[in-house]
């Protein structure tokens, strides 16, 4: 790439568009030559392009698409900002993928909906509140973003993205701001429900589900990160009910960081450390319940909350349906350092 191109690619994450490398003395030829399969550089959409041994090194699941949002920005010559899916990748908000992914902008306009060559545009009576990722992009807000996803992907994604947002820095406060603004928008009623049960205590998409499958089971209020003394230190649970515990155990833990996981030691201590631990939760007087990816869909889904509902009786047949107090004393003090 001719350094006037490669410099003004570094200001684009890396992309460039044909009438950029035109206007940098490409002619014609030499695009067909540079954007051929086996050419220096990869087709990331029409006319916008980017060095393809960065292309090839980037993963689909979230990489490639966010050059595909910056792609399409680069693109799309009317006013618009990044929002939904895009603006969420942009600001590492986790949330619920849907199955076939695409670019989302949104577009001042009377409202309604369209999609084109892989990109949908929304378009919005009001300007959604913006702020600039640091790549410099325009996308909607943390608040605003988690209810649009739940408005187009439905109440368990809208779930996820409201407590990711609410674990990034959101209020309830701006969620119901958000809330305010979208009176008789589509499917507006997934958006208030996700709000309603947001919970800030999820710290991933698995444990946002993991809560959703515990709050079936109708068994009483569920408390997220709940503190428990062991020898060996502060234990925190994911999910509490009565006297019992819900772990969620996503994949991630299990693998090692070379693998796309966190484990930092050979899954062996891993495991051996986690039964230490839950032996730990346990002798303290508390049932516990794991809870795997399988158990949160399909036909494993009921079977689940059989096993679920039949662990959480035997917990309260023996320690009772009430926490002692010495153990609610506990997580309350270490909520309140927590938070302090």
């Amino acid at each position: 790439m001719r350094p006037r191109l490669a410099a003004l690619a570094a200001t684009q994450s890396g992309l460039i568009t044909r009438t950029q490398a035109i206007e940098a003395g490409y002619t014609e030829r030499e695009l067909r030559t540079c954007t051929s399969v086996q050419g220096p550089w990869a087709v990331v959409r029409r006319g916008v392009y980017v060095d393809r041994a960065r292309w090839e090194s980037l993963d689909e699941r979230d990489e490639r698409w966010r050059l595909r949002d910056r792609a399409a920005q680069l693109s799309t010559s009317v006013e618009h900002v990044l929002s939904h899916d895009s603006a969420a990748r942009s600001l590492e908000l986790p949330f619920l993928r849907p199955r076939t992914p695409l670019v989302h902008v949104t577009r001042p306009g009377v409202g309604g909906s369209r999609t084109e060559h892989g990109v949908k545009h929304h378009l919005s009576r009001l300007p959604p509140p913006q702020q600039a990722t640091p790549d410099g992009l325009q996308v909607t807000g943390l608040a605003r973003t988690a209810l649009d996803l739940a408005r187009e992907h439905g109440f368990e994604t809208g779930v996820t993205a409201c407590d990711a947002a609410l674990q990034r820095g959101a209020t309830f406060a701006d969620l119901a701001a958000q809330l305010e603004t979208m009176t008789c928008w589509p499917h507006i009623t997934r958006a208030r429900a996700a709000v309603e049960h947001a919970d800030p205590g999820a710290e991933s998409v698995g444990e946002s589900l993991a809560r959703l499958l515990v709050l079936e089971l109708d068994l009483g209020p569920v408390q997220t990160q709940f503190a428990v003394r062991t020898s060996r230190g502060t234990a925190w649970c994911d999910l509490r009910v009565g006297c019992h515990v819900f772990e969620f155990d996503g994949r991630v833990k299990y693998l090692r960081t070379h693998e796309g996981g966190v484990a930092a030691r050979p899954v062996t201590e891993v495991l051996w450390e986690e039964k230490r631990r839950q032996n730990d939760v346990c002798a303290a007087g508390l049932g516990m319940s794991r809870i795997i990816w399988d158990d949160l869909w399909g036909a494993q889904r009921s079977h689940a909350l059989d096993r679920l509902r039949a662990e959480y009786a035997v917990t309260r047949q023996r320690f009772g349906a009430r926490l002692p107090e010495h153990l609610a004393r506990f997580d309350r003090e270490q909520a309140e350092r927590r938070t302090a």
